[in-house]
């Protein structure tokens, strides 16, 4: 059986997902094709913290400003589909705060200083599970749980093919499969670039306390609301694929998060999740060499953050608008 939709995702995280939703919202009939399982968007805190991000990993003004344009299309973005958005701010409970502080305002983000941090109402927050669920169910997106198998195009039309043997062809193919090995099929180059993402393992513990009411963090743990009581991570594992929880580094983890807040409490299940990670740790979100083939990959831990930012990129290449200020910074062929 062959169908033949306007455009094709392989892949169900969060970028394929907001690709995929942005591009139906446009009007385009769009199948995605993901395994189902957990991933590294569900396995995610949901954090849109372009100013935490910013101080944790010491980034330029200039980076610091494409992730604050990144967080300024949530609020549309999820009024269009749906989502709810979480606006309470975060916490920061490190060391130095007055140099935090300052720092923070170099970047052009606003916070101030409270009993044990400092709070910025500059970050927000989604429900990953939540939100998943909501894109995927956005009118004309169908959704195919299966495995790829293949993938083959020329200069017209892309089809793919399932383990099963099913086949979708259409003219527009992204790929949307984070930081997993590459297709079988696809052109050499691209191949080579899937290939060339640093996996990065993560892992995450869910507690049921009474949520802090927004996210705290610290250097090297943060704890986040979630359904049911909190989240505390993460890890960041490069170069690791394994799908095991680690007891120890889940214990660590816990106990940090425990005296991050000065409470007590017993630790539930442990889940980890393998992002993508180029370079320079911005996503290849566009057009590639190829023919009527787009990417959506490798936002590293920012999946969230940039989701519509890449979804906006990736639609207006397929359909030929004006890029956007960003683009050129996500563009596939940055690198030599």
């Amino acid at each position: 059986m062959t169908s033949s939709p306007d455009v094709i995702v392989v892949g169900a995280g969060v970028l394929g997902l907001c690709t995929a939703a942005e591009l139906a919202a446009r009007g385009h009939a769009v199948t995605v094709i993901d395994p189902g399982g957990p991933n590294a968007s569900s396995v995610a805190a949901g954090m849109l913290a372009p100013a935490l991000e910013s101080l944790l990993e010491n980034l330029t003004p200039e980076q610091a400003g494409l992730l604050k344009r990144a967080r300024d299309l949530w609020p549309a973005f999820a009024e269009a589909h749906g989502l709810a958005l979480h606006r309470e701010g975060a916490e920061w409970r490190g060391p130095d705060v007055p140099a935090a502080l300052v720092r923070l305002g170099r970047l052009g983000f606003e916070a101030r200083v409270t009993k044990g941090g400092l709070i910025t109402a500059e970050d927000w927050r989604i429900e990953p599970g939540a939100a998943l669920a909501t894109l995927a169910g956005t009118p004309g997106l169908g959704l195919v749980r299966e495995r790829v198998a293949r993938v083959a195009g020329d200069a017209c039309r892309w089809r793919v093919e399932s383990e099963d043997g099913r086949i979708w062809a259409g003219s527009t193919l992204v790929l949307a499969t984070g930081a997993a090995i590459a297709v079988e099929g696809l052109p050499r180059p691209i191949a080579a670039l899937v290939e060339s993402i640093q996996p990065i393992r993560g892992q995450l513990t869910q507690m049921a306390l009474p949520g802090p009411g927004r996210v705290v963090r610290a250097p090297g743990v943060y704890v986040a609301p979630s359904a049911g009581g909190v989240v505390v991570g993460a890890t960041m594992e490069p170069g690791r694929r394994d799908l095991d929880p680690d007891p120890d580094e889940a214990k660590a983890k816990v106990a940090a998060g425990l005296a991050l807040l000065g409470v007590e409490g017993e630790a539930g299940p442990t889940r980890v999740g393998i992002r993508g990670a180029t370079a320079d740790g911005l996503p290849l979100a566009g057009a590639s060499a190829e023919q009527g083939l787009f990417l959506a990959l490798a936002p590293r831990r920012n999946g969230w953050l940039l989701g519509p930012l890449v979804a906006q990129v990736v639609a207006d290449g397929i359909e030929g608008r004006p890029p956007h200020q960003d683009a050129a910074a996500l563009d596939p062929l940055r690198f030599p």
